[in-house]
């Protein structure tokens, strides 16, 4: 089992550590995203060079997590990846989800930097509970919408996702998973920490896509 581990963690850290945002904004734009706006990878920051590149970031990113998971539950489900049943899967699972976002925020590609994971963990959580994903995208809209503050809307999304996801997550997976799900949340609360004190001073630039 701890092989497995490894393996499936290792494949995601990989997966994660893909900077598309950078790759599609210096492909089709001939610009480094790291130049323009915040500076971050992420689709926010693409989207305000070219939304339509930023929609891309967004599935691009997304995808890399949720192709980890459902990477990492072939692996679990191997008869000898999981001696303990369920709890061997939500560990190599919990696991798989955890270091795509940690490739994505500390990419190997980018030396160690990255983006802040928002778009991974959301699709490593889809692989893990989809319908606690469609809550809390739901809650983020709700509040981008309100306040055209992406950054509030992914602290916010992410400080209520685990409640969301203790709802959802099947109870034989719940102890395994529940903790990887905080570890990622928190990570991602982290990593908006000039964000939140940017939000504080009223300082923090909104995104509006219908403005040029």
């Amino acid at each position: 089992m701890v092989r497995s581990f490894v393996l499936a963690s290792a494949i995601a850290f990989v997966l994660g550590s893909i900077p598309f945002g950078l790759i599609l904004v210096r492909l089709f734009r001939g610009i480094d995203v790291r130049q323009t706006g915040s500076g971050n990878i992420g689709s926010a920051n693409v989207a305000r060079i070219a939304p339509g590149l930023g929609l891309w970031t967004l599935i691009l990113d997304s995808a890399k997590g949720l192709v980890a998971v459902l990477i990492a539950r072939a692996i679990a489900a191997h008869p000898s990846s999981s001696p303990d049943g369920l709890g061997s899967t939500g560990l190599i699972v919990g696991g798989s989800a955890l270091f795509a976002v940690l490739g994505h925020v500390f990419s190997i590609f980018l030396k160690g930097k990255g983006g802040k994971g928002v778009a991974t963990a959301m699709g490593a959580f889809l692989g893990m509970t989809p319908w606690a994903v469609l809550v809390a995208a739901g809650i983020y809209a709700v509040i981008y919408l309100l306040s055209h503050y992406t950054s509030l809307a992914s602290i916010a999304s992410a400080a209520i996702f685990p409640f969301i996801a203790a709802v959802f997550i099947a109870p034989g997976e719940r102890r395994m998973l529940l903790p990887f799900v905080a570890v990622v949340c928190l990570l991602i609360i982290l990593k908006h920490h000039q964000n939140i004190r940017r939000l504080l001073s009223g300082t923090e630039n909104r995104l509006d896509l219908k403005r040029p």
